[in-house]
């Protein structure tokens, strides 16, 4: 009688209990940690807001200033030597099996949590409870578990819950979205959507959407994404526990204006990965033209052409030494993608000169599409043409 639970399980049984009981767990970091601490994407109300604070409580032993600013600090410095975890720097295999130990690194780092943990809970409870005698809430879901399951299978079930947040966030979602998967957007770093449907983590696997729409609460970007974290948060609204206060930023589009104004550079501005996308699938399509005529013109040429696909839309920066050199020597033997190319970097610089005024950012833009349409690429004449109708 001492070993078993008030509720006597089959072995199936209890698999299907650690599984819910981990997913609130998922919930919790990625709607009050995540979306809701760390980007303030929504707010939440206390009743929701104090449930995941505890349940984070007894579950991991996390704090939320440590959470919020190792997070706000890897966007900060993402992809950089200052990324708390990064598999570019540190290795995928480091950052999968040992993100954890990263995560506890940076946890210890007073700057860190001075610089990036700002606006998040410090109450009572905070101070004296989660922060203090994080390590307690441990011990009460573990005590919680032997009278519920039994003493085996309930220390078995917190030991899957203690070591289910550090191996999927710390590990899957810090090293894998940063190293494997599919990216809808160009960002600056590395980041990468998993899957397309974002259920066992919570809609985390959609990474590549977050870091392009850091403060959106919602995830999935495409008719084909689904964020199963974003299903939670509305269900919270509907309860009146949650608010939203921001989501990706849909592009619009009206009639193409003779010149671009500064109500055509804000919207660009706001809606830059989509820009980017779609000069990506412009620069696709000159790629393939020019492949073909210079296969009938010049076979040689067009042999030097055959890899470049592959780094034609990336960031040079983001290039090994050798791949950079490679994919310059290829833009040499063909004019048309050398401007095509050249004109997207010239495109992105609008959003990255921080330093610039408005008046100096539309006279680049309208330069930069006078230049396009003057080209005599048909590609770019179009792509013109669309960014006079963003609105």
């Amino acid at each position: 009688m001492l070993f078993s639970g008030l509720f006597d399980l089959p072995w199936w049984g209890l698999g299907v209990v650690t599984l819910v009981l981990t997913h609130v767990s998922i919930v919790a970091v990625t709607i009050f940690l995540h979306r809701h601490q760390a980007h303030r994407a929504l707010d939440l109300h206390p009743l929701a807001s104090h449930f995941f604070r505890l349940w984070l409580c007894m579950t991991t032993g996390m704090v939320t200033k440590e959470w919020a600013a190792i997070h706000r600090k890897h966007h900060a410095k993402c992809e950089t030597p200052d990324d708390p975890h990064s598999p570019r720097i540190y290795g995928i295999r480091r950052v999968l099996w040992g993100g954890v130990f990263l995560y506890v690194k940076e946890a210890h780092n007073r700057q860190t949590l001075a610089r990036y943990g700002h606006g998040t809970p410090d109450d009572w409870l905070e101070r004296n409870v989660y922060s203090s005698r994080a390590k307690l809430g441990l011990v009460l879901m573990g005590l919680i578990n032997i009278v519920l399951f039994g003493v085996i299978p309930g220390l078995l079930i917190l030991a899957v819950q203690i070591a289910w947040i550090p191996f999927w966030a710390a590990g899957v979602i810090n090293g894998i979205g940063h190293y494997w998967g599919y990216r809808n957007w160009s960002t600056a770093d590395a980041s990468t959507n998993i899957f397309p449907w974002g259920i066992l983590i919570g809609g985390e696997e959609l990474h590549n959407n977050h870091h392009a729409y850091g403060s959106s609460a919602k995830l999935s970007n495409r008719w084909y994404e689904f964020d199963i974290g974003w299903v939670y948060i509305r269900m919270l609204e509907m309860l009146r526990l949650a608010q939203v206060k921001k989501v990706a930023r849909k592009p619009r589009f009206t009639q193409a204006k003779p010149v671009a104004d500064f109500d055509t550079l804000q919207a660009v501005i706001a809606c830059r990965y989509d820009v980017l996308a779609k000069y990506a699938k412009s620069l696709k399509n000159t790629y393939a033209e020019e492949l073909r005529l210079l296969r009938r013109q010049a076979p040689q040429q067009a042999r030097s052409l055959k890899g470049l696909k592959r780094w034609l839309n990336r960031d040079e920066r983001q290039l090994p030494g050798n791949e950079r050199a490679r994919l310059a020597a290829a833009l040499a033997g063909s004019e048309k993608l050398s401007t095509v190319y050249t004109m997207r970097k010239e495109l992105a610089a609008l959003w990255e000169r921080s330093n610039a005024s408005r008046e100096q950012l539309l006279k680049q833009l309208q330069e930069w599409c006078r230049r396009a349409e003057a080209s005599g690429i048909r590609q770019l004449e179009e792509f013109s043409l669309r960014l006079r109708c963003y609105a």
